[in-house]
């Protein structure tokens, strides 16, 4: 049986297997109640058995009772994505639902929440329902809208944003078993479609209420206004209910869009223009929308933004106001098409979702801005010209934020269930690949095949539940060429499929190249010759089950190419490129940039970056970078340094370089081989070097939303001092050591809890010593938080007692590892950075070491936002002297963590500091300068 003979067989066995979607009849009348924030709800429903086994229970989806608890797996989500609001927010912000009645045929019926998932309902039947009959529920319940805070959904200063808040029945398989989906803030709820609704909405006179139902009349009633709706096949119910209107209702002769989507600096006449031009162009493509009507909301848009440099203030934006205007439009239509024509499972087959707008948007751009580039505007100008950034496409930018996630070895299979996704897959870097990936597969099938699927897809949802298999069924069907290749290895797997260039080897008419295949992935690969800088030939290699050695005539091409139009999502486009000419010439030629840039596979790019760094002793340390890391990650890395100390007027620096060895899927998930020099000065006119190369194993979960962490690093330290003249020999350090230190660190923190556990052993001619560290860290329910540290050390021997001790208030550092401005300072401003290490304590004490054995404790607590209390404790002991009690206490401005915090001092071992003389010298402070400590603040969010 030949391909396409096949394909054909399983659409139509597919088609014959899939049943009519219509699964329930819903009336409704709501009732808003503006000063308790609630729904009243009286709702019947007419539920079908469109299964084909008995069934014993009804699953009713009650997303809005996901925001009634902190636990909920609404709450953990935000809490995995260090979102804080949900869980310091009041009881009257958050929403919860009420139920309180619910018959089946006219008798009370026995209903429960599920276990561990507070907005999903099991409702018992009083006897199985057959497939095919059908049954009725009546229900009164109460819904308390949310703060829209929270997901931009609820209530938001007077005005309600309502989606997918009322009681619905969950999507039922042809097994009988129903969708039991949370509310995850995925937007993909699984309702069973609504065959018919019928809806009266009353809300009080000053209000006005827009919505993407069709409106069958309006009336004025003693409660207010009340607008009744209808609608057939649907599964989404959204509402506006506005104080002031602020929807703008456009109409062509296709549908009749209600928008707010916000563009202050457009015409209603330049808006209508743009929105036809969307909706004529998406209606060509997938066809008209059955429902005549749509809403686009300005919520939608900003709960899915279209993330890149069109998200810059007006004032700063490279692109021209109208097209900022269409592309936000086209994303939100899309979406707002897409959730009204799919019926697929929104949360296992997300993907078809995510393929189709991102496929389109791409396409949309081709068609309508093929000239417009990466930086708009930005890229006529002369200072921009010689960056790869400035002349990129447009639509590179999705290829390029795919990437950002493989070379964090941070991607995952798109055709995954979505809820398993890090946040910047399921909202970013897993939707362009979808759409990426198809975007490919029309390129190699060519004459718009994919389109094509497309559009059958769409008209066939329109008249039927549809699936994955359905869609994949469809996609064979019209390839015309063996695809089996495609979905196993680009949808349902995040291989990275990899081809280059081997060696090359010259005949005396010829010359002959091999092609690496680097994967066990095989997918075709275009392969393009280059002569004179013109296109001679572009061809697809397909089948590549191992290495391929081609061979040219001399002199037909200078250059070959490999997916020269990335194609396919290519991890590594570097190694793709071969030159022809003589052996000596480079197939990537150096190129420096001032800055970074995107990566450009067709130069080694150097990247020369100035600095400007401080300590005490060195004064302004005016740096340049020469490093080779653009904004994506390279598995070789290094940065070589100079600098330049304004102090000494002498020169500084640093070289680093490191290799990751990246393993893909398993828990230990990757290898860092690392060595590093400094040079700088650790007291006035002295300075030390500082040489450490390391290996380090990293581990991870396999659920990549877990964060739960460890490493084991192992490093070999070597230092050597220049004496200074201004330690007395008495209180002189060695001068030149080397030390070997094996450390393991295990962590797992979110918003609402933290808990961390490492340890250090560190071994060198002088001393051996072996230190613990555990952090923990709880919020609790009612927002008050507690945090711990417990910290114990021991030397197995120390051959150097003044040299070699643990500290209360400050490490002695003699490894180099702390980033202290002033790090040989006893008194003064620089005495009072504080680091937390090794005793902890903020309070500055007297013989504040211990060099045989130290164990602390450092507490927090919550007052207020971020005002907290501190208190440390503990005991420690130098050799041949009795143990030492030491205690503090004092109050935390935690301003903005591990970037600027202080420490004020209350009570200790000192006394009563509060009163003493001089107290602003006893204030301790975290300060950091580096932007990477506060971009992890963000970052964590999304990965």
């Amino acid at each position: 049986m030949n391909v396409s003979l096949k394909a054909s067989f399983v659409f139509v066995f597919l088609l014959i297997m899939t049943k009519n979607y219509g699964q329930q009849e819903i009336k409704m009348t709501v009732v808003l109640d503006t000063v308790a924030r609630s729904l009243q709800v009286g709702q019947s429903i007419r539920f079908t058995n469109t299964s084909n086994v008995p069934i014993s229970k009804i699953v009713l989806n009650d997303w809005n009772n996901a925001y009634s608890d902190k636990y909920s797996r609404l709450g953990k989500r935000f809490s995995d994505e260090f979102v804080r609001s949900f869980h310091l927010a009041s009881e009257s912000e958050r929403g919860r639902t009420e139920i309180g009645k619910l018959l089946i045929n006219g008798s009370e019926a026995g209903w429960n929440r599920l276990l561990g998932q507070v907005d999903i309902v099991e409702v018992a039947l009083p006897s199985p329902l057959a497939p095919g009959q059908s049954t009725d529920l009546e229900i009164s319940y109460a819904l308390k809208i949310p703060d829209a805070k929270f997901t931009r959904f609820g209530y938001d200063k007077g005005n309600y944003y309502l989606k997918n808040c009322f009681l619905s029945v969950a999507r039922i398989s042809e097994n009988g078993e129903f969708a039991t989906y949370s509310n995850e803030n995925l937007e993909d709820i699984a309702n069973a479609t609504i065959e018919k609704l019928t809806l009266d909405f009353t809300f009080p006179e000053k209000y006005k209420i827009t919505s993407g139902l069709a409106i069958a009349k309006e009336s004025l009633t003693g409660n207010g206004n009340t607008v009744s709706f209808t609608s057939g096949n649907t599964t989404d119910i959204q509402f506006a209910i506005e104080k002031n209107a602020s929807f703008e209702s456009f109409t062509n002769d296709q549908v009749q869009v209600e928008t707010n989507l916000y563009d202050s600096r457009l015409n209603g006449i330049q808006k209508a223009i743009v929105i036809d031009r969307v909706v004529t162009y998406v209606s060509a493509n997938l066809g008209k929308l059955p429902t005549g009507k749509i809403m686009v909301s300005q919520v939608d848009y900003e709960r899915n933004p279209f993330y890149g440099l069109n998200q810059l203030p007006a004032f700063l934006s490279p692109f021209p106001d109208e097209f900022i205007y269409e592309i936000k439009f086209l994303k939100a239509y899309l979406y707002n098409y897409l959730k009204s024509t799919l019926t697929i499972d929104l949360r296992k087959e997300g993907y078809i979702f995510d393929a189709m707008q991102v496929y389109l948007m791409m396409k949309y751009i081709e068609d309508n801005h093929p000239d417009m580039r990466l930086l708009g505007n930005l890229s006529s100008y002369k200072l921009t010209k010689s960056y790869h950034i400035a002349n990129a496409q447009f639509n590179q930018q999705y290829n390029f934020l795919y990437l950002l996630m493989v070379r964090k070895n941070l991607d995952q299979p798109i055709g995954d269930s979505k809820e398993t996704f890090i946040k910047f897959n399921e909202q970013i870097a897993g939707k362009y690949k979808a759409g990426l990936s198809f975007m490919y597969l029309d390129k190699y099938l060519g004459n718009g095949e994919v389109e094509k699927s497309f559009r059958e897809f769409v008209s066939l949802s329109k008249e039927q539940k549809t699936d994955a298999k359905t869609f994949e069924a469809i996609v064979q069907k019209n390839a015309g060429k063996n695809i089996d290749w495609f979905f196993p290895n680009l949808i349902y797997s995040n291989a990275l499929i990899d081809y280059s260039f081997g060696k090359k080897e010259k005949s005396k008419d010829s010359i002959s190249v091999t092609i690496h295949k680097n994967s066990k992935e095989s997918v075709p690969v275009t392969l393009t010759g280059i002569k004179d800088r013109k296109v001679i030939f572009t061809k697809w290699l397909e089948n590549m089950a191992t290495d391929t050695t081609l061979v040219f005539p001399k002199h037909y091409a200078d250059k070959l190419v490999l997916n020269q139009g990335n194609e396919f999502p290519e991890n590594n486009l570097r190694n793709n490129t071969k030159s022809l000419r003589s052996f000596f010439s480079l197939n990537r030629p150096i190129k420096f940039n001032f800055l970074k840039d995107l990566e450009d596979p067709k130069y080694n790019q150097v990247f020369y970056v100035p600095d400007v760094g401080y300590n005490l002793y060195d004064g302004a340390i005016i740096s340049l970078n020469f490093k080779n890391k653009s904004f994506l990650e390279k598995p070789f890395y290094y940065n070589i340094s100079p600098s330049y100390s304004t102090n000494t007027n002498s020169l500084t620096g640093l070289v680093a370089f490191s290799l990751n060895h990246q393993i893909r899927n398993k828990k230990l998930y990757g290898i860092r081989y690392g060595i590093g020099a400094s040079y700088f000065h650790y007291i006035q006119d002295a300075a030390y070097t500082k040489i450490s190369p390391s290996i380090q194993f990293r581990f991870r979960d396999l659920d990549l939303r877990s964060n739960k962490k460890q490493f084991v690093t192992l490093r070999e330290i070597i230092v050597n001092k220049e004496k200074s003249p201004l330690i007395s020999p008495k209180n002189q350090t060695p001068l030149n050591y080397s030390v070997f230190d094996a450390s393991y660190s295990y962590q797992d923190f979110e918003m609402a809890k933290g808990f961390g556990l490492g340890s250090d052993f560190t071994f060198s001619g002088d001393f051996g010593k072996m230190t613990s560290e555990i952090v923990y860290r709880k919020l609790f329910a009612n927002n008050y938080q507690l945090g711990f540290r417990v910290f114990a050390g021991m030397f197995l021997y120390n051959k150097n007692l003044n040299t070699y001790a643990f500290g209360l208030d400050r490490p002695k550092d003699i490894l180099f590892d702390y980033n202290f401005y002033g790090r040989s300072e006893n008194t003064g401003f620089f005495r009072q950075q504080i680091i937390i290490a090794e005793g902890g304590f903020k309070s500055k004490l007297d013989n504040p070491f211990a060099n045989k054995w130290m164990t602390t404790v450092n507490a927090t607590s919550s007052i207020w936002h971020w005002i907290e209390l501190y208190g440390d404790a503990g005991f420690y002991q130098n050799r041949n002297q009795s143990v030492q009690f030491a205690y503090d206490s004092g109050i935390h401005l935690n301003l903005v963590p591990d970037y600027f915090e202080l420490f004020l001092p209350v009570y200790s071992t000192n006394g009563f500091e509060l009163g003493q003389k001089n107290y602003q010298e006893k204030i301790r402070f975290v300060v950091t300068f580096t932007p990477r400590t506060l971009i992890s603040l963000f970052t964590r969010k999304w990965f």
